[in-house]
């Protein structure tokens, strides 16, 4: 016992003792240093205080978990109170601070990032309410935060919208995505813009969604072009931002393929052993009535906008993944992973196969 005392004491001492390096400093672009120290990890100390708007989200908590594993502490505003409870344990006593907002209410914000040298912007809306519009949510909501992180002197501010995001699209989701980054810009001239493709990952509406309802992705006959990307390696590239003390300008986080919809959809029929849908390829004029009918029930289905959606390739650019120190994943080494749950007891072990893909 007086042994174990003692060995505790010599690393206690050993600690705090330890040397600093040059890169445990960042000096944010208001000169402000940031110093990071204590051992590497979940008791850390990196010196950064952040706000995570959309925290709640799919993308929102592995961003959280990467930042409170690092000592960050992060602010989390809120909506619903059960919707950030499983936030609370990512980080150390005290390092996660939970905030009530509402997207319109400019003093809430002001009190949620008034403390902090970064603030991530992941807020977003898959389906229209009658409560949020997409303009509500990616334009008007946007150039809000980015207004009043400029006004309370923040030093960086990382705006997320969408790899397809243009304001000549036929998709409103993706025309409201692109002006909300030039309402971001005009408010923030300083802001980072991040462009991730498709996200997928456990709690995903990507290949989730392929395995539960095949019939909505065969629109096009499996024809569309998608880049998709881990969600894991978009939260780290947006991790590693936070050490960048300037990162002016638009980054691109596509996957590092690009694939069909037809090859997706026989990957997920290959994973989960589930046959390949015989559901007939819907047309677009019929889907888009379906998908108006499906607006009736309170709770989503699926909405019209993301019909058109599934007819829209995703955008050929590079990637810019070298910049964040990050190399994404194929969709093959994780997939099993998160569809290994739609096997049947008797198929729950059988060898992982992959169709051959089209050149």
């Amino acid at each position: 016992m007086l042994l174990a005392s003692h060995v505790l004491r010599v690393q206690r001492v050993a600690v705090s003792r330890g040397k600093r390096a040059l890169h445990d400093l960042v000096t944010l672009p208001d000169r402000k240093p940031i110093i990071s120290y204590g051992t590497p990890g979940y008791s850390a100390v990196s010196g950064h205080v952040v706000t995570v708007f959309g925290c709640t989200g799919f993308l929102g908590r592995y961003l959280v978990s990467k930042l409170a594993r690092m000592g960050t502490q992060v602010i989390v505003p809120y909506r619903e109170e059960d919707e950030k409870r499983h936030l609370k344990p990512m980080g150390d006593l005290g390092q996660i601070v939970s905030m009530e907002w509402d997207i319109r209410n400019e003093e809430q914000i002001a009190e949620c990032l008034r403390h902090s040298d970064v603030v991530y912007n992941l807020v977003g809306r898959e389906y229209e309410t009658k409560n949020f519009k997409y303009s509500d949510v990616h334009v008007s909501g946007a150039e809000r935060i980015a207004k009043i992180a400029a006004q309370a002197g923040v030093p960086r501010l990382v705006h997320v919208s969408h790899l397809n995001a243009s304001t000549s699209s036929t998709s409103h989701f993706y025309r409201t995505k692109a002006e909300g980054e030039e309402r971001v810009r005009d408010a923030f001239p300083a802001a980072t813009i991040v462009r991730p493709g498709q996200m997928y990952g456990c709690e995903d509406k990507f290949l989730n969604n392929m395995a539960n309802w095949p019939i909505w992705w065969k629109l096009n006959h499996g024809e569309t072009k998608i880049r998709p990307v881990h969600v894991m390696d978009v939260a780290q590239a947006l991790t590693n931002l936070m050490t960048i003390p300037q990162f002016p300008g638009t980054l691109s986080l596509p996957g590092p393929r690009t694939l069909t919809t037809e090859y997706l959809l026989d990957m997920v029929s290959s994973l989960t052993y589930i046959p390949p849908s015989g559901a007939p390829v819907l047309p677009k004029s019929i889907a888009m009535a379906v998908a108006k009918v499906a607006q009736a029930p309170w709770w989503p289905l699926i909405s019209p906008d993301e019909v058109e959606r599934r007819y829209i390739d995703d955008v050929d650019v590079p990637g810019d993944w070298e910049a964040v120190g990050v190399t994404p994943d194929e969709i093959e080494n994780h997939a099993i992973t998160y569809l290994r749950r739609y096997r049947s007891a008797e198929n729950f072990v059988r060898p992982v196969v992959f169709p051959a893909r089209s050149s």
